[in-house]
């Protein structure tokens, strides 16, 4: 940093020019469509997407800059060498001037397109953009010599950052997988226990006649939980009048939900108190456990388990849109032990659950840290006092 400081004090104290991209560069689109994709195709193929396809031919070999036309505007970024593939509705900018390094164009472009964009829209997205948007944009052309220098700072840094991320990925990952290790161990018997099925232990739940409530509910669709927290995150407010034709079902407190529609995806929850009353759709098994029988949680813990997703998947029907009827949901079978001995269970997953989660969270939280150091150093690299000004 200190070296770029003393190259711009040297070299450009009074500021720099800002130039359109439309006096420097060639833009323009491909002419290829995805039909042109080959999973082991020689040359890399740029859509509209963050993924590089493949393809067996090549449209282009030069240096250049490549972003969607469509979808992901202000947000995809491509830097490319060589021999290349573009989609019809992506663009490529290749600079026609010897006094811009374009990977230093990429990493600008990465950092202030979109918010040029942006103030050119309309409403508060951009779902497409065209040439003539992209030429009038504006970059600033420091001496080649301070671009390679902030090139050579980013390329650094990027590196440094995706290293830490993989790290802390991998971190992540091997938490998660201890975790679920030992879930699995504690709720696989190595003793003789009864077996039962999630039918045997539930009992039966109801549904909302909304001819007789002016009632106001939160809606649990298929978005509403995560699946990674595994926690209920509902956007929609619903009454009789807007109730999607899917919103029928009352959940009550530890109620465990299971969603039934691409059941593979495990997506499932733990209802806290407060959703008490509310409404889900008919696209999660309500499984309501039977006191008498089983608690709550390590009904949970059951249809978390490994086992548990190798049955849903050996019993899902349908192939574009799989899904599991609730009743073969509750045909799975199960070790069950006494009142006693889940809760003794529960009690361990329990904490060892808060202690993954916090984990995950300090990892979550570390990783966001690394990420907006980056963003930081690369805005601050890449902001100039304009000549004249």
């Amino acid at each position: 940093m200190a070296k770029l400081e003393q190259l711009i004090k040297e070299l450009c104290p009074n500021g720099v020019e800002y130039v359109p991209l439309k006096a420097i560069a060639q833009i323009g689109t491909g002419s290829s469509d995805r039909i042109n994709a080959t999973e082991d195709g020689e040359y890399p193929f740029y859509v509209r997407s963050k993924t590089v396809l493949r393809s067996n031919i090549y449209l282009f070999d030069e240096e250049s800059i490549v972003i969607p036309g469509e979808g992901g505007i202000g947000d995809i970024f491509h830097y490319v060498n060589g021999k290349y593939d573009l989609h019809q509705r992506a663009y490529r900018i290749h600079f026609i001037n010897d006094k811009v390094n374009t990977k230093y164009g990429y990493y600008y472009l990465a950092e202030h397109f979109k918010k040029f964009i942006m103030m050119k829209a309309v409403s508060a997205t951009v779902t497409s953009i065209r040439k003539p948007m992209i030429e009038n944009f504006l970059l600033p052309l420091p001496p080649l010599t301070i671009q390679r220098e902030i090139v050579l700072i980013l390329d650094n840094l990027t590196k440094l950052t995706e290293e830490l991320t993989e790290e802390l990925e991998e971190e992540l990952t091997a938490r998660k997988k201890q975790y679920e290790y030992y879930r699995d161990k504690l709720l696989s018997f190595t003793y003789d226990v009864p077996r039962v099925t999630l039918g045997d232990v539930c009992i039966k739940t109801r549904n909302i006649n909304w001819k007789d409530t002016d009632g106001k509910y939160y809606y649990i669709d298929l978005t509403s939980v995560d699946r990674e927290t595994n926690e209920i995150q509902p956007e929609q407010i619903i009454n009789a009048y807007n109730a999607p034709s899917r919103a029928q079902q009352i959940i009550q407190t530890n109620d465990v939900l299971f969603a039934t529609t691409r059941p593979t995806l495990q997506r499932y929850c733990f209802v806290p108190e407060q959703y008490d009353g509310q409404i889900c759709s008919t696209g999660y098994c309500i499984l309501r456990a039977n006191p008498e029988m089983i608690m709550p949680k390590f009904l949970y813990y059951t249809i978390s388990t490994k086992d548990f997703g190798i049955y849903v998947e050996n019993n899902q029907k349908g192939t574009s849109y799989p899904a599991i009827s609730d009743s073969l949901v509750k045909r799975y079978s199960f070790p069950l032990p006494s009142l006693k001995e889940q809760s003794h269970i529960v009690g361990i997953l329990d904490k060892y659950n808060t202690l993954t989660t916090d984990i995950l969270s300090s990892l979550l939280t570390e990783s966001e840290t690394r990420r907006k150091q980056y963003e930081y150093y690369r805005d601050k690299l890449l902001t100039f006092k304009e000549a004249g000004e």
